[in-house]
């Protein structure tokens, strides 16, 4: 395996390209488990028929465990954001379609959505009360049981030289409500800076998804707890800010 081109370096990971695949590498101290589960909740998802790079296997390279999967070659949609602002309504509306197909999955052997909000919430370095208010509002929300991916943003999304769009990283899907998994992808957006694009994207994903928006705005505060506990010390603030947002304009 030859690993010289460096894609991107995230936190806890490093992703290089070697051919036609893309070898993910985990820091030593990545949890097995996690690496584990990672690769297969995408071969669970392999299975939905969604456009995702397929898993080729899970190896150790110089004694670090990584996932080998396809290379898709294109750009992502941020990307093409980024360079072609006026065409921004157009890749937003995009990024709204395929979340709804993701939607549209049902994975019965997915952790549910639930039970990683609840883990995450205790987690989290909120007193007890707003714990227990977060518990509560939890619970209270409908139970549903379709694909949600956890961290649906432009930066997942690739699209190819003819037109054709993947999802990556599966790492954090699950199957639930699917206004928890917008609500995350609105907070997303703010976290990016985007908050044109926030309102923009929830605007559309309500209306194309027959959705209330005050139904989304209700996952807000429980989505951002769950997601406090990873992330640097500023999305942490940031996050933690909005836990208390029950309704705003």
């Amino acid at each position: 395996m030859k690993l010289d081109r460096v894609i991107a370096v995230r936190n806890n990971k490093t992703i290089y390209r070697d051919g036609d695949v893309c070898v993910k590498v985990f820091n030593d101290d990545y949890s097995k488990a996690d690496v584990l589960n990672e690769a297969l909740n995408q071969a669970r998802i392999e299975e939905t028929g969604l456009n995702i790079p397929k898993v080729r296997e899970v190896t150790m390279v110089d004694g670090k465990w990584a996932i080998v999967s396809d290379y898709i070659k294109g750009k992502t949609l941020q990307q093409l954001m980024d360079v072609d602002n006026e065409n921004k309504d157009k890749y937003i509306e995009m990024l709204v379609d395929l979340q709804l197909e993701v939607h549209s999955k049902v994975s019965p052997l997915l952790g549910k959505l639930k039970d990683k909000m609840n883990r995450k919430i205790c987690q989290s370095d909120l007193d007890a009360t707003t714990r227990y208010d977060l518990h509560t509002r939890l619970e209270a929300m409908p139970k549903h049981n379709k694909v949600c991916h956890g961290d649906f943003n432009p930066s997942n999304v690739i699209i190819t030289d003819e037109g054709k769009a993947y999802i990556l990283d599966w790492a954090h899907a699950t199957q639930g409500n699917a206004s928890a998994d917008a609500a995350r992808t609105y907070l997303l957006f703010w976290l990016h800076g985007d908050i044109d694009g926030a309102k923009k994207y929830l605007d559309l994903f309500c209306q194309k998804s027959d959705t209330a928006k005050q139904y989304v705005q209700k996952w807000m505060p429980i989505v951002a707890a769950s997601q406090s506990v990873k992330g640097n010390e500023k999305e942490r603030e940031f996050l933690l800010s909005w836990v208390n947002v029950v309704d705003y304009e």
